[in-house]
C-alpha cells in the first residue's frame, strides 16, 4: 500500500511534464448542521478547498443554511430526491431507476433543486449526484431539458458529455471500505486509488482532463479519517502541480 512519499512522487512527475494535476471534492449526504459536518466545513475552510456538498432535497433541514454562512467555498448540488431505494429485489441500490415513470421523477428531480435553492440560494449549483452513483440511461437524456447541467457519478467517465448539454465529472477516490461495516479503509488504500487516477491520467489511460475527485460521506467520517483528508489537503495544497478545483469550475458554470 502506497505511503504520503508515493503521493509526492505522483505529483513531482506532473510537475516533471510541467502539467496541473487537478483535484476536486465532492461530500455526500448532507441534510442537517451536525457536528460532523461542521466539523468538515472548518477543515475545508481552514485549507482554502473548495467543497461541494451533495444534499438531499425532501431531507435538508432549515438550519443547514446557518452552517454554510459560517464561510468557506462552497457549493450545493442535488443529490437524488428522498435517497430511497427503489431498485428491484437483488439488483444494486438505486433510486433513479429504469422501473419508475421516467419524466415524473424528472419532474421531482426538478422540484429537489428548486427546494436546495430556497435552502442554500446561490450556492446551489444545477448538478446532479444521483444517490449510490446510480441512474438510469433513460434519465440523462431528460437533465439538460429540465435545468441540469452537470452529472457526477463515481469512477472514471466514459464520456465528458453523455448527453447534449450536460458535462459529467465522476470522483474516483473514495475512503470508505463499504464492504467492511463502512469503515475507513485506511490511508494506504486510500492514496493507491489517489495515485492510480492521477497516473492513469497522467500517462493517458484515462480521460486526462477529467479532475480527480475525492469522494467523502461526514455522516459516517470518524477521527481517523477525518486524520486522512487533513494530510491529504495539507500534503496537496502546497504543492506546485496541483490544482484544487471550485465545483462551479468543474463543471464549466457561470457564477
Amino acid at each position: 500500500m502506497a505511503e504520503w512519499s508515493a503521493l509526492c512522487d505522483e505529483l513531482n512527475a506532473w510537475s516533471s511534464s510541467r502539467r496541473k494535476a487537478t483535484l476536486w471534492w465532492r461530500d455526500d449526504d448532507a441534510c442537517s448542521a451536525t457536528g460532523n459536518l461542521e466539523r468538515l466545513l472548518n477543515v475545508a475552510k481552514s485549507h482554502r478547498i473548495p467543497l461541494c456538498l451533495a444534499a438531499i432535497p425532501n431531507a435538508v433541514q432549515p438550519d443547514l443554511r446557518s452552517l454554510l454562512e459560517a464561510g468557506g467555498d462552497i457549493a450545493i448540488a442535488v443529490h437524488g430526491i428522498t435517497h430511497e431505494n427503489f431498485a428491484v429485489s437483488g439488483a444494486k441500490k438505486c433510486e433513479l431507476t429504469e422501473n419508475r415513470p421516467i419524466e415524473a421523477t424528472a419532474k421531482q428531480l426538478v422540484y429537489g433543486l428548486e427546494r436546495l435553492i430556497e435552502v442554500a440560494g446561490e450556492m446551489t449549483i444545477p448538478v446532479l449526484v444521483p444517490p449510490w452513483n446510480r441512474i438510469a440511461p433513460a434519465f440523462i437524456p431528460l437533465l439538460p431539458g429540465h435545468g441540469f447541467a452537470g452529472l457526477s457519478t463515481y469512477g472514471h467517465r466514459r464520456t465528458d458529455r453523455p448527453t447534449e448539454g450536460l458535462l459529467q465529472v465522476n470522483c474516483h477516490v473514495d475512503p470508505i471500505d463499504w464492504r467492511n461495516e463502512r469503515k475507513f479503509m485506511g490511508a494506504g488504500r486510500a492514496l493507491d486509488a489517489l495515485i492510480d487516477h492521477l497516473k492513469c491520467r497522467r500517462l493517458g489511460k484515462v480521460d486526462a482532463d477529467e479532475p480527480t475527485g475525492l469522494l467523502t460521506h461526514h455522516a459516517i467520517w470518524t477521527d481517523e479519517a477525518f486524520k486522512f483528508v487533513i494530510q491529504l489537503l495539507s500534503e496537496t495544497r502546497q504543492h506546485p502541480a496541483v490544482q484544487w478545483l471550485r465545483a462551479q469550475d468543474v463543471f464549466g458554470l457561470r457564477v
